[in-house]
C-alpha cells in the first residue's frame, strides 16, 4: 500500500527487496544526472580511447534496451535509493533530468565518438552512448514501476 507522509511517497509492507514509487524515482533522477555527467566528460575530453564495451554492453546496446529482467544491485547504502523525496523534489529532479537531454540533445552527436569514458559493467562508453543509456534505464525501470503499480492497484 502506498502512503503519502507529508509530500514524500512511501510504500509500505512490500516484499524485502522491492523499492517504492519513490525510491524508484529517486534512482532514475540520480543516475540519468551521473550519465549526464559522463556525456559532459566526453565533451570536454581530448584523449581518444580505443577500448570498447564489454559483452554486456555490447549486447545491451545491441537490443537498444536492458534486458526484461530484474537486476539487483549488492546490497549497501550507495545502492538504496533515498524513500524520503517529496514529490515536488521528484518533479524538480525529473525536470533537470529533461533540461539535460534537452540541452545536450542537439549537441551530442557533434562529440567526437572516439572520446569514452568507463562504464563499470558496459566498457568504455561515448557520449551518444551515454546519453541513449539514459533513455534505456528509464524504460527498464518504467517497467518495474508497472510492475508495483499492478501489484498496489493504481
Amino acid at each position: 500500500m502506498t502512503f503519502w507522509k507529508g509530500d514524500a511517497i512511501e510504500f509500505f509492507g512490500s516484499e524485502p527487496g522491492v523499492w517504492s514509487l519513490g525510491q524508484i524515482y529517486d534512482h532514475m533522477i540520480l543516475t540519468a544526472l551521473d550519465y549526464l555527467v559522463q556525456v559532459q566528460k566526453c565533451a570536454s575530453s581530448s584523449d581518444v580511447q580505443p577500448q570498447g564495451k564489454t559483452e554486456a554492453g555490447a549486447q545491451l546496446f545491441c537490443a537498444g534496451s536492458f534486458p526484461p529482467i530484474k537486476i539487483r544491485l549488492p546490497d549497501g547504502p550507495e545502492n538504496t535509493p533515498s524513500n524520503s523525496e517529496t514529490v515536488d523534489e521528484l518533479i524538480q529532479g525529473l525536470d533537470t533530468v529533461l533540461k539535460g537531454m534537452y540541452e545536450w540533445e542537439e549537441k551530442v552527436n557533434a562529440i567526437n565518438p572516439n572520446y569514452k569514458v568507463r562504464h563499470e559493467g558496459f566498457g568504455w562508453l561515448n557520449a551518444r552512448e551515454w546519453f541513449d543509456l539514459v533513455g534505456m534505464h528509464f524504460r527498464h525501470h518504467l517497467r518495474q514501476k508497472a510492475e508495483l503499480e499492478q501489484k498496489l492497484e493504481l
